[in-house]
């Protein structure tokens, strides 16, 4: 079902204040490895909001221009850069001001301590990527697409990013099963990147009509709404969450 515009920025108004509290707090008890919520920072002011790990599937190369959609912090994107490599380069985009605050403090570090200068952090919509057609060699993304109120525009926005042959690599949430209505209208499992997740083949499918080709699950892992230490996001949807959503890592080529 169509969203309206008004919707839209809801859902876009919901995120950032959701992520902007985490990022203000840099702080988490999230730690199972298909949890869509924030997670222990491995660093004074680094945070991994992720339920996969993109980078460690997309064997960046030197030389090679990464997009990371929905960047938050950085993790990811100082990941791939040393592997970019001098010759390479790194974009971070995120719409949240707080994470690319924090994301622009955690540069400074990176920058001494690697002496690296191939990283930009841009902020923007990740349905209406600030970058130019065919600037990117790979697209990553991790638990973000999830978040957006138009994940078929994400796709087609990361699809015209990428040049030609140029690959995507993404973790998310999918759905197995419908959830029930009052979950779908849950802020903190939107949040959570839970009621917000598409179902399996629309997420696939939604790939697929973005004009991608070769696409293959790189894993699939059930989510566990347990073991969140006490989150709330996670715990008022107790049962009804287990077994109903995958983290998935997916690969495709443009």
């Amino acid at each position: 079902m169509k969203i309206t515009i008004k919707e839209h920025r809801g859902i876009h108004k919901l995120v950032c204040k959701a992520y902007g509290q985490v990022a203000a707090k840099s702080t988490s008890c999230c730690s199972g490895s298909s949890c869509c919520g924030p997670k222990p920072a491995a660093s004074e002011g680094e945070l991994g909001l992720s339920c996969g790990n993109p980078v460690a599937f997309s064997k960046v190369k030197k030389g090679m221009t990464v997009l990371d959609l929905g960047s938050g912090a950085g993790k990811d994107v100082f990941i791939a850069a040393p592997l970019a490599g001098a010759k390479g380069k790194v974009i971070g985009v995120d719409m949240t001001p707080e994470m690319l605050k924090l994301a622009a403090k955690n540069l400074v570090k990176f920058t001494a301590r690697t002496g690296l200068a191939n990283v930009e952090f841009r902020k923007g919509l990740i349905e209406k990527l600030p970058v130019k057609d065919a600037e990117a060699d790979l697209v990553i993304s991790n638990c973000v697409v999830n978040l957006s109120p138009d994940k078929p525009e994400v796709f087609r926005e990361a699809f015209r990013a990428l040049k030609p042959g140029g690959c995507i690599v993404v973790s998310d949430i999918v759905l197995n099963r419908e959830l029930p209505p009052a979950l779908k209208k849950h802020a903190g499992l939107y949040a959570a990147c839970v009621a917000g997740a598409l179902l399996r083949r629309d997420y696939l499918g939604a790939i697929k009509d973005a004009g991608f080709k070769g696409i293959k699950l790189l894993s699939d892992n059930a989510y566990r709404a347990g073991g969140t230490c006490s989150d709330p996001i996670t715990d008022k949807a107790g049962k009804a969450l287990n077994g109903a959503a995958s983290s998935i890592t997916v690969f495709a080529k443009k």
